[in-house]
């Protein structure tokens, strides 16, 4: 098989073991739509400070939403010593670890489409979320992706980690400051109206390279990881 037959074999493996029980999906969402519901209370919807802070609302939302996906996805291998056949299989580590992430990529980004509807209507901020909704479906893709690979190859190593549901947030999020640095400022640009141009669209870049470079350095690093 090629490369990429196996890389999407490993991802309809994982969403096929997801959605039997949805228990991390139903998690997620809960979570979110949760914390949505919350902020709405604690900021005025129509005042200007929260539609300048709604940006990095969102995507705090999403980061620690995203976690309890993430989380669970090394960890379903456990029982059975299913992980050490996965590691001891015909089948490159990098091919394991995309696939991995192609499928909590896919279910993490579900969560944030659902959730997405939910903060518009809530934080009173639906039409500039309409009017630049192409834009913000790419900033959500390039950021939920840097959540998701930064999360897949700190959710190997924690794996064995008695304490990952505490270890995982604690190396990942400190990696992704510039991630969400970027989509957040992004974000909260074109809730506020103003489109991705000249003047900010290093940010987009910024998040463009962060995405490759750390894919990338997942991907050399994620064989080591795994049989450490």
């Amino acid at each position: 098989m090629s490369f990429l037959h196996l890389m999407l074999a490993v991802a309809v493996k994982d969403l096929r073991a997801e959605f039997r029980t949805k228990e991390a999906v139903n998690a997620s969402l809960a979570f979110a739509l949760v914390i949505l519901v919350i902020f709405s209370f604690a900021f005025d919807p129509e005042s200007e400070t929260a539609r300048e802070i709604a940006g990095g609302l969102l995507w705090i939302v999403f980061a620690f939403a995203g976690t309890l996906i993430l989380n669970r996805s090394f960890a379903r291998e456990l029982p059975n010593d299913c992980l050490d056949a996965l590691i001891a299989a015909p089948i490159p580590a990098s091919a394991l670890f995309l696939g991995k992430a192609l499928a909590n990529y896919f279910l993490v980004f579900a969560v944030e489409l659902i959730a997405l509807p939910v903060f518009a209507i809530f934080n009173n901020v639906t039409t500039p979320v309409m009017r630049h909704l192409g834009e913000l479906l790419l900033v959500m893709a390039l950021g939920t992706w840097g959540i998701t690979v930064i999360g897949t190859i700190f959710s190997a190593l924690t794996v064995n980690i008695r304490l990952r549901e505490v270890m995982l947030p604690m190396l990942t999020y400190p990696i992704l400051v510039p991630a969400l640095v970027g989509a957040m400022q992004l974000t909260a640009l074109l809730i506020q109206g103003t489109p991705i141009g000249p003047t900010n669209e290093a940010w987009l870049k910024m998040l463009a390279g962060f995405d490759i470079v750390y894919t990338a350095a997942s991907m050399v690093l994620v064989e080591t990881i795994l049989l450490a």
